[in-house]
Order: structure tokens, then sequence, then C-alpha cells
């Protein structure tokens, strides 16, 4: 039986994913293991679905030992908990950079570390990250928030190196503007806008980061690699 988690997974493109493979796995095939800060009633949405859902703060690496210990191995680690910053640079706080970088690549690398060790023992795994659109080209007024998601494309690369030869492969999606709660802030004429400068002349939602997910999954020569799910934002 495998064993899936993923981060963040009870609200927007986590909750898409972990939806995704509740509907590709039964219960006897897999767990699907999902983290999460907040938000008990999406929780409790998804247990009806059949995920086993954790409240725990990937910031905190305690609370990611004890996930793991709960958990236990995993087969499958989707890095998707994050935080978003809109905010000029001077008037970035140190707090906020140190909250957005302790969530978006301290939780990562937390729950990497925690994973890999059965991973490597097992010589096999996968582990994607989720970046951003702005990791890739750096997003005006977010800067904080766009180098914590450069910063996860890095660590991918680097671990699909050292990982390799174990068996593991490490992965990363780089959304664009996916239709989530981390997007209300942005009003209609705001997202209409994007929505012009998008080729493909939509938003994205979660289902469109879940299937890239699957793809990593089901293609098991690819590492190292960051795929954009943006619908043509950035070319």
């Amino acid at each position: 039986m495998k064993t899936i988690l993923i981060t963040g997974g009870v609200r927007g493109i986590g909750a898409a994913i972990a939806r995704a493979f509740l509907k590709k796995y039964t219960r006897e095939e897999a767990r699907v293991c999902v983290s999460y800060s907040k938000d008990e009633e999406s929780a409790k949405e998804l247990r009806l679905l059949g995920a086993e859902t954790y409240l725990s703060n990937v910031a905190s690496e305690a609370q990611v030992q004890a996930l793991f210990e709960k958990i236990g191995g995993v087969d499958i680690l989707v890095n998707n908990a994050g935080v978003s910053l809109i905010k000029q640079l001077q008037d970035t706080t140190l707090d906020d950079f140190k909250k957005v970088f302790s969530v978006n690549v301290e939780g990562a690398f937390l729950c990497s570390r925690e994973a890999s060790k059965s991973m490597i023992s097992k010589q096999s795994g996968l582990i994607v990250n989720i970046s951003s659109v702005w990791g890739e080209v750096g997003g005006s007024c977010e800067s904080v928030y766009s180098a914590s998601k450069a910063a996860l494309i890095g660590f991918t690369k680097a671990l699909a190196k050292e990982l390799g030869y174990s068996g593991v492969r490490v992965n990363c999606i780089s959304p664009g503007v996916i239709q989530t709660k981390m997007n209300a802030c942005f009003s209609e004429t705001d997202l209409q806008a994007l929505k012009e400068e998008i080729p493909l002349g939509r938003l994205g939602v979660g289902e469109d980061v879940a299937k890239a997910v699957l793809f990593l999954e089901e293609n098991d020569y690819i590492t190292g690699a960051d795929i954009p799910v943006n619908g043509g934002f950035c070319l």
C-alpha cells in the first residue's frame, strides 16, 4: 500500500491534489494523508472522502517530526503548504520575511528531510514541491514570496541530484494564476487583467495542478524538473 502526504492539503491546490489521489486509489491501495494548520471544516470534508488528516505546522521542526512519527514512511510527498505576501519591499518587515520562508522553504526542507529517510531505505519515492510562476520570473510587490518560491526550485534541482542515486525523484510544479483563496485579495478587475495576459484565456484551477502531480507520479524517468502549469502566462 502506498502512503501519500500532501502538506497544506485541505484547501485550494492541496485539496485538489488530495482529491485526485483519492479518486485514483482505493483505500486498500493507498493512504492519502494531508496535513493542515487551520480550517477544520475543510479537513472534515476530506476525512469523509477517505483522507487521513493531521493538524501540523510545517514551520515547526518538532511538529513535522511528530507528524512523520504518526504517519510513518511515505512514498509520495507533495510540499504544498505555503503562505503569500503582497507588500512593497520598503514596507516588508524582517518578521514578514521569516514567516514566508519558514513555511514555504523551511517547511519543504523539514518534510523532505523526514520523508527521504524511508525513501532512501526503500530505494524509491517521489517528492513534488509546489512553487509558483513568480519563483520563475518574479512578481512586483511580491519579492519575498517570489524569492521563497525560487528557493524551492533550486532546492528541487539540488535534491534531485542528491537523491537520484537512491531511486528517489524530486520535481517541482510552478502554477500560474490559480483560483484559490490565496488569490482572494485580487479584485475582479485585477483577475480579468491577469486572464487577458494568459494565452489559453482562463485562470487555472486546482485540478490543473493535480493532473501535473499525477503525471509526475506516473512517469518515473522525470526528476529535477520544474513544470509550469500556467496556461502560457510566462512564455
